[in-house]
């Protein structure tokens, strides 16, 4: 990585702004209305919505690559009601990522800004980088599960360390796959984390 690579990812990780809420705000509820100031707004149905904005999404990121001197495919997907991109390749693609998908996140509030400007629509794309994402869901996935079994077994609650609204979800989605525990949130971003105790 060239230096004045490094110096832009490292402005991307301090100037992007966190992403806040609660676990079901992870979920489309539908884009926001307003006229599109390019265009795209008017008239389209939502799944239309959802691939212009991974379209603008991917035309952001391959003009970031270009600045990074990265070498890396995009591809764009549709999952439910949320654009998908993912930024597949080798070499350096994974400090992209940064330390437990910091820089990632931060990536992902820019690309969401950039698509948003596009469409006049507030964009909840997901973002992956060499299939980071895929692989954070399944270990909390498991993570989730075993806990709440645990839970569950000794009647005592666990509290889990902080974690992104994006990792929050994916672990009260698996404990609600156990009966017996449930799931709740505490504190304040970005100390935020999950407690799993036994149901109620």
């Amino acid at each position: 990585m060239t230096e004045n690579a490094v110096s832009v990812v490292e402005q991307v990780e301090l100037d992007a702004p966190s992403e806040t809420g609660e676990p079901a705000s992870e979920s489309v509820t539908g884009p926001a209305t307003g006229a599109a100031p390019n265009g795209h707004g008017g008239g389209l149905g939502k799944h239309d919505l959802l691939v212009a904005e991974g379209d603008a999404a991917g035309d952001y990121l391959e003009r970031l690559l270009d600045i990074l001197d990265f070498d890396g495919d995009i591809d764009l997907d549709v999952e439910g009601e949320r654009a998908v991109v993912s930024i597949i390749g080798g070499g350096d693609i994974d400090k992209l990522v940064g330390e437990q998908g910091e820089v990632l996140d931060a990536l992902q509030e820019l690309t969401r800004l950039a698509a948003m400007a596009e469409t006049g629509q507030r964009s909840r794309l997901m973002l992956d980088i060499a299939g980071y994402r895929a692989r954070r869901r399944g270990e909390l996935g498991e993570l989730g599960r075993t806990t709440a079994e645990q839970v569950v077994s000794t009647g005592e609650p666990v509290r889990l360390a902080p974690m992104n609204p994006f990792e929050r979800k994916v672990v009260h989605d698996a404990v609600g796959l156990v009966a017996g525990a449930e799931s709740s949130s505490e504190g304040e971003e970005p100390r935020r984390r999950v407690v799993i105790s036994p149901a109620s």
